[in-house]
Formats: C-alpha cells, structure tokens, sequence
C-alpha cells in the first residue's frame, strides 16, 4: 500500500492540492492514455477502451480537512480558519504543520492545562475561535521572519500505520486519499484487459469547502456516467452497534441517500446486482448529513447518472482516521466489474425515463 501511505502522508489543503496533485499525475501518466486537467487544479487519466462512449467519470478529491492561518498575534502565536468541517473537541493539542512556500513548521493547536481550568471550563467545548497554533515563535516578527504568513494552509499531523490486525490502515486524509488511490488502481486493472468505454478516472480539488472542484472538472470530461469515489462514515463504535450499520470490513459502500443527491436508481441497483454477481460483499449508506462530488456531478447539463462508491471510515474530520484495507481492495474490484458493464446500451437505460 505504499502509494496510499504517500498520498496520505502528503499535505493537501483544499485549494493548496499540489503536493497531492504531482504524485496522481505521476501514477496517471504511467497507467493513461493521456492526462487533462480543468483550470481549478483537477486531475484525471483518460483510459480508452473498445469504444469512445459512454464516458466513464471515476472521482476522488485530494484535498483534507485543513486550516488557514488567519492572524499572527504580537506573540507569534498563529490564529487560525477551519477548511473544511471540524468539531472543536478534537482540536486541541493536535500536532499540524504551518506549510509555507520556503519549508513547513510543526507546531501544535495550543491547550490549557486542566490545573488552572475552572469546573465550567473543563466541561464545555472550546471554541476555536480562541484556539490558536504554537509553532514556537518569540514574537510576530520572528514567525515572518521564518516565512509565516497570513494565508498559509495548516494541515494535520498522523503518520501512516497498518495496524496489527494486518487489515485497519490508520492515517489522516483518508477522506479523500482512499478516493485517489482507487482511482488510480482501477486504471491499472483496466490496462489488464479491454473495457466497452471510455474512462476518465482522477480526482477533483476543493470539495471539503463546497464541491468547487465537482462543479468545474465535468466540463472536461464530459461524462455520460459518473462514479464519486469517498469514504463514509463507520457506525461500529461501541455504543453505536446496530444491525445493517457501516462497518470497518464490511465491504465498499454503496450511497442510497446524502444531503446532496438520491442517486440514480438504476445505475444504484446496477451497482448492487454487479457486486453479489461478484461475491463481492458491499454495504448501503443512507444518511441525511453531508455530501460528495456526486452532488455537482448528477446535475452537469442535463444531468449524468451517478452514484457514490466508498469505504466506511471512523474518526474522518480529524486529525486520524482509519479503514479497511479488505475494503479498499473490493471497492476497486468493484469498480473494475462496474465499468465492464457500461456499455453504449447499459448507459442509454440508466438515461431513458421514457
């Protein structure tokens, strides 16, 4: 899993993707036909097959949760924005890194120890409003000194690890590295054989603060069909046991209901039947908060059949997560199968509300 390590390891910030966006063009020049690009910094490798439709969109999203440093106090302390969606109780005294255009700095989200906190401090939740990072700086003038500037992005701190059960990968950004690197493994299956399409398989910027990159990168590609690739959210903590819940080797998830889309059901129940054909096990995602790519990519001109594949995820949103390596491997087999059955026919059925 050496390329999942790297991309999760790699700094990524919506808006500030290109650290993620050289090693997916790296493993797209080596796996396409040819890469393209859309002018907000999305990414993706064109894959012919037996025929040059329908086009096959396959999308992650490169960028994490981060920060933006939005002050510099006369201290050198550095106030900061949230990109993307936190809960403040998991923000304090996390490790991040100030990335700067010269180098980057560790620094940690300052905390004050619970000896001189009062019983109401101790039992409510900071706002980070009043938080800020601690990079070690003297005074304002010795951050800028180092290069520390208003704007840079602040992102989290958590090495890669596969933990000892040989399966659970535990790292921050696997909303949305995990998306990255299926998108690429699904183009090298693809060189293995011939599929009857044309696949575009890559990874959009920016949808942690809005989905801006899902909105620009259809423009390129021109899909006709359209697959989000993402993580969800693992339900399988131990006050959260339920039956027919996401759960960390249960298989990819299969989206039927966000805040952004109700699927196309066609294509949804395609997704379904292609995986127990397969023996490939797959669970159902039906949630009312948040959304994916899929939410802008349904509605590109007069809309494109679509449907979110991922893995369940825990702890997304801060500065670690963890997932299935199992279920990341079926997801991309998943994927593989899928595309083999969007032909020019399958395509025109998932449209036709006839």
């Amino acid at each position: 899993m050496n390329l999942l390590k790297a991309l999760t390891e790699a700094r990524g910030a919506p808006g500030f993707e290109g650290e993620v966006r050289r090693m997916m063009r790296r493993e797209l020049q080596d796996h396409a036909d040819e890469v393209l690009y859309d002018h907000t910094g999305s990414i993706f490798g064109k894959k012919r097959g037996a025929a040059d439709a329908p086009r096959v969109l396959l999308a992650g999203h490169m960028d994490e949760v981060a920060f933006m440093v939005s002050e510099i106090t006369d201290d050198g302390y550095l106030r900061f924005k949230p990109l993307g969606g936190w809960w403040e109780q998991v923000l304090l005294s996390q490790r991040v890194e100030v990335v700067t255009e010269q180098r980057s700095f560790t620094g940690v989200i300052g905390s004050r120890p619970p000896h001189v906190l009062t019983k109401e401090e101790r039992e409510k939740v900071f706002p980070m409003k009043e938080m800020y990072v601690d990079i070690g700086a003297g005074s304002k003038n010795q951050a800028a000194a180092w290069g520390v500037a208003v704007g840079d992005p602040i992102v989290p701190v958590c090495p890669y690890e596969e933990l000892a059960d040989e399966d659970t990968i535990l790292a921050k950004a696997l909303d949305n590295r995990v998306g990255c690197y299926a998108a690429v493994e699904v183009l090298k299956q693809l060189n293995e054989g011939s599929h009857p399409n044309e696949v575009y398989a890559g990874a959009t910027v920016q949808e942690e603060v809005g989905l801006r990159g899902a909105e620009t990168a259809p423009h390129v590609v021109q899909p006709d069909v359209a697959i989000a690739l993402d993580v969800g959210i693992a339900e399988d903590g131990p006050s959260e046991k339920e039956k027919n819940k996401p759960k960390l080797g249960g298989g990819p998830l299969v989206t039927f209901l966000d805040a952004t889309m109700i699927p196309n059901t066609r294509f949804r129940d395609l997704i379904v039947e292609t995986a127990e054909e397969n023996g490939i096990s797959h669970q159902v995602e039906v949630m009312t908060g948040g959304g994916t790519d899929a939410g802008k990519f349904n509605l590109y001109k007069r809309g494109v059949p679509t449907v979110v594949i991922g893995v369940a995820a825990r702890y997304i949103h801060s500065n670690v997560s963890m997932v299935s390596r199992q279920d990341v491997d079926r997801m991309v087999r998943l994927l593989a199968a899928v595309i083999d059955k969007l032909d020019a026919e399958t395509v025109r059925y998932l449209c036709d509300y006839r």
